[in-house]
């Protein structure tokens, strides 16, 4: 028989002494009274850690060791207990990688969106990619300078984990004598051995050519061979005798006519700023890169040079600075006592970013020993550039990276993503432009959509797309729609990351699951409120027991139970009697 209330018998955690209570499974009930009577012991401490606790020691010992164990709390008797999870008024993540579209896995839906049904276009020429025959690839390889030595490879394995034994007995089998594996040539006799735990590359060598007339029969019999063995992709590697090797990929689907810019394969890691498959090579995936800050290289511009206006050399004691000084400020006609933001552009610059080619006469004086040269002088902000790279100290980095600011990367303009998943496009905007705009904005675009996709297209986006509808349409019911996709989760307050995790609860659609909130009206505005009491409607409509520690009046009102504890305490249940009903809610009986 389906037991209908969660039982607690003798619960003594902190300031609990003996509490027994039956609180109702599949309601909305809200624990209510004086700070320090007790709610969130018994809230959180009592039933969502005994919840939580016997749902990790249901898990296996392997599973067990990624999991904190709850303690067992102080009590003699509880059951009813679901699977617990705590929704509490902290923010979701400190992670630059986590972001309100990878909390909610609205961005996941969007990956998937792009991979099937985007159209890719040619960051060149603006035209979309259309896909490369055969010939085409002849002929572009016979464009190339004769005598070019090259491989001809045949891409099977691209970023991905495995020991890839039998596939290297099968290639044996096929007749292919060579591969390259992680960058390095190996003859298939002696296949190397690979750990299964770190990614790989592995390029079949379908043929060894040298460009010369006559050749087009064999490239084409070859290439085919190729992009049968590779899905449709083809990859011509150069054998210069000196330099690096250039790498073009072909593409039976996706290749540019006239820029000849190429996308190997689009799928959803290609969308993944997480993946190395996916992310920006020059900011890794994290849409901004460290620089020196003129700012902060310069905080005080109403000092002079001599007094310290340049931070970096404010604290040194070095006679060095000061005849490095003296000697720009003699080349150079200025004085360097002048205050910093008085001097002439011309010398802010040249303090901060050198004198390039223009060579200086600095006369230092050693101990006694006096010597002269001329040379160009570095400038502060690439002398710390280079001393960055090149230094192994954390104290010199640590020193350093107080002169350094984040900006947007200038690669990917803080896309986060390579130039290949940016190339795709639907309705107009690539996924990075989709994530900047507001959940309201982006809740519009997705309504849109479809109009501009073609009939196959919409067939396989229906499902996607629907999927990304109900998820923002959680988000807008709980008052996030100012919000963008690509906001970082770290930046969100405490109330933004409840209500975020209470609307990706709401999409998850987990039935028979025990919530517990805590105070999650702290903040909001009145509208606000009223959605959010909606969510907490909807996930008991789902078949949840939704447990709330709170002190609102209208969180109290919509509750179907109200527990209040403290000095003349009382529990209560809908439906409310009272003599006077607002037309908003029903109003709560007096003890």
């Amino acid at each position: 028989m389906e037991q209908k209330f969660i039982e607690i018998r003798g619960a003594r955690e902190h300031n609990l002494k003996n509490v027994d209570m039956d609180i109702p499974r599949d309601k909305l009930v809200v624990i209510t009274g004086l700070s320090g009577s007790g709610k969130s012991s018994l809230a959180f401490d009592t039933v969502y850690a005994e919840g939580q606790r016997r749902y990790v020691e249901s898990l296996s010992a392997y599973a067990r060791q990624f999991l904190d164990m709850m303690g067992k709390p102080d009590m003699d008797h509880i059951s009813g207990l679901s699977p617990a999870i705590s929704i509490e008024q902290k923010t979701t993540s400190k992670n630059p990688r986590s972001t309100v579209g990878t909390v909610t896995e609205i961005y996941d839906y969007l990956r998937l969106l792009f991979a099937r049904a985007g159209t890719p276009y040619s960051p060149a020429t603006g035209l979309p990619i259309e896909a490369q025959q055969v010939q085409d690839m002849v002929d572009r390889i016979m464009a190339m300078e004769e005598g070019t030595r090259a491989y001809l490879l045949a891409p099977i394995v691209r970023d991905r984990k495995g020991e890839y034994r039998k596939e290297f007995l099968e290639l044996r089998k096929q007749g292919f004598q060579r591969v390259k594996v992680d960058g390095q040539f190996h003859e298939l006799d002696e296949p190397p051995t690979l750990d299964k735990k770190f990614r790989h590359d592995i390029d079949v060598v379908v043929d060894r050519l040298v460009v010369r007339e006559g050749l087009e029969t064999r490239l084409a019999d070859s290439l085919r061979t190729a992009l049968d063995l590779a899905d449709g992709i083809a990859v011509l590697e150069t054998a210069p005798a000196e330099g690096e090797p250039e790498r073009i990929t072909f593409s039976e689907n996706f290749a540019c006519p006239v820029s000849g810019f190429t996308i190997p394969e689009i799928e959803p890691r290609l969308f993944s700023f997480n993946a190395p498959f996916g992310a920006c090579p020059v900011c890794d995936g994290l849409g901004v890169e460290l620089f020196f800050d003129e700012r902060l290289v310069v905080p005080d511009a109403s000092l002079s040079v001599a007094k310290g206006a340049i931070a970096p050399w404010a604290k040194s004691k070095s006679a060095y600075l000061t005849q490095t000084i003296n000697a720009l400020a003699k080349h150079y006609g200025f004085d360097k006592k002048t205050p910093w933001t008085d001097l002439p552009e011309e010398v802010r610059r040249l303090f901060l970013f050198g004198s390039g080619d223009e060579q200086i006469k600095f006369r230092f004086d050693d101990a006694g020993r006096v010597y002269e040269v001329s040379r160009a002088f570095e400038g502060v902000i690439p002398n710390m550039e280079r001393r960055l790279r090149e230094s192994d100290s954390q104290w010199v980095r640590e020193e350093f990276e107080r002169y350094q600011n984040n900006r947007p990367c200038g690669a990917c303009n803080g896309y986060r993503l390579k130039p290949e998943a940016l190339a795709v496009r639907i309705a107009g905007n690539h996924v990075g432009q989709v994530v900047e705009l507001s959940i309201k904005e982006a809740l519009a675009w997705v309504e849109d959509a479809p109009q501009h996709l073609s009939k196959q297209k919409n067939e396989i986006a229906a499902a996607i797309l629907k999927e990304i509808r109900e998820r923002l349409g959680f988000l807008v019911n709980v008052g996030l729609d100012y919000l963008t996709l690509s906001r970082a989760a770290g930046t969100l307050s405490g109330g933004e990351s409840q209500r975020i995790r209470l609307a990706s609860q709401i999409g998850s659609g987990l039935t028979g699951v025990l919530y517990v909130l805590d105070e999650p009206s702290i903040g909001l505005h009145q509208r606000d409120n009223d959605r959010l009491l909606c969510t907490l409607v909807n996930l008991r409509d789902q078949g949840n027991s939704v447990l709330v520690v709170e002190h609102d009046e209208d969180a109290i009102r919509h509750a179907d139970y109200v527990f209040d504890m403290g000095p003349g305490a009382v529990c209560m249940a809908a439906p409310w009697s009272a003599t006077a009903r607002p037309t908003r809610s029903p109003p709560i009986p007096t003890a």
